[in-house]
């Protein structure tokens, strides 16, 4: 028997937007040439991995985080190109200006998707759908890409209805279809189940919503923990989690994976120094400072290394954050094995006007 729908006279009114294959899809609106072909953005080396894919790249099976060699090796015609992210965070801002237009309640997932909260819409218009559309023809008009949009009364839910018909797609699952709709998803299409968590459900016979609805919710936990409560419930189709206007961004990060593996301490120091600005610019970008650097080490047989180092105030300019950074590095010699990626990350975020420039603690 199918729980009772979300009697609540006033749900709320959630939209979830999802660019179309955005990376790909820049690209593409660009550089004439590209379009109609199958295109991945990353690397088109041996270690590359795809960062993003055309539809066009989709139809043979072409994956972000794919590797390039697998990608090439599906799609022997696919055009890799360079990622340009300052070009991606540009349109992304623009984006994110129409969506003010309408609410204030905003929350960025990616650069490429977002949580608008329009129970109240700043434009008056009558319905959630209506806002929805009106976005995707803003965005089509002032950037010439495609978002794919959801609508719903949570944003479990609103969701699922922007990946349901994607791409091009506005859909929109109502209160009274909500519970139904869910009975009838495959497991894997459960935002917040993963391919690890995937595959325990179905080897626990879940393999769909109405399965999943059907577990107690203390076999869940038993299974799966304190994410049994969130199973349990978007199995019904309820959701309770707000749209988070202000997200608390937990960390600022970069990794490059290299050509060819190295133990080499003066290498690794050259390959890490663009790690660090990056790092730092997008600190400054986004206005924040961070307490914690840790590094990134992936050694030849995919083991990973972990440093880090954190400070009693926040690391204040770029040559801290070098500073720190090489200390780490410094602590991780000599390598058991040659390393293939490096990464570094500052977490312990907080505003910049609240950092002045300090050297990182000894900390562990």
């Amino acid at each position: 028997m199918l729980p009772e729908p979300d009697t609540n006279p006033h749900p709320r009114k959630i939209i979830h937007i999802d660019m179309d294959a955005f990376y790909a899809s820049v690209e593409q609106r660009d550089d004439p040439a590209l379009r109609g072909r199958p295109v991945a953005v990353g690397g088109s080396r041996e270690r590359g991995v795809v960062a993003a894919a055309s539809y066009e790249a989709r139809v043979f099976g072409v994956r972000s985080a794919m590797p390039s060699v697998t990608a090439r090796r599906r799609c022997p015609d696919l055009v890799f190109v360079k990622p340009r992210f300052e070009v991606y965070r540009a349109i992304s801002e623009e984006i994110r200006a129409i969506f003010a237009e309408h609410t204030a309640i905003i929350e960025p997932v990616a650069l490429d998707e977002a949580y608008l909260d329009v129970t109240e819409n700043l434009q008056g218009l009558p319905s959630a759908t209506a806002v929805a559309r009106a976005i995707r023809a803003a965005i089509l008009e002032r950037t010439g890409l495609v978002a794919s949009a959801g609508v719903s009364y949570n944003k479990f839910l609103a969701k699922v209805a922007s990946d349901h018909r994607k791409p091009d797609a506005l859909f929109v699952i109502t209160p009274a279809m909500g519970p139904s709709f869910v009975e009838t998803l495959s497991i894997g299409r459960f935002h917040g189940v993963g391919p690890v968590t995937e595959a325990r459900m179905r080897a626990l016979g879940i393999e769909t919503g109405r399965d999943l609805r059907e577990r107690p919710l203390e076999e869940l936990t038993a299974h799966f923990g304190s994410a049994a409560a969130y199973y349990h419930a978007v199995a019904r189709g309820i959701d309770e989690r707000p749209v988070r206007a202000h997200r608390v961004r937990k960390s600022i990060g970069a990794e490059t994976t290299f050509g060819d593996d190295t133990a080499d301490r003066t290498v690794l120091a050259e390959r890490l120094a663009p790690i660090i600005d990056r790092v730092w610019q997008a600190s400054v970008a986004k206005g924040v400072r961070g307490r914690t650097v840790t590094l990134k080490l992936k050694l030849s047989d995919f083991t990973l290394m972990t440093r880090a180092r954190s400070g009693p105030a926040p690391v204040g300019d770029r040559s801290g954050l070098e500073r720190a950074a090489l200390a780490l590095l410094d602590e991780a010699m000599p390598l058991r094995r040659s390393a293939r990626l490096i990464g570094l990350s500052l977490s312990g975020l907080g505003e910049a006007d609240a950092a002045g420039p300090v050297q990182l603690g000894l900390e562990i």
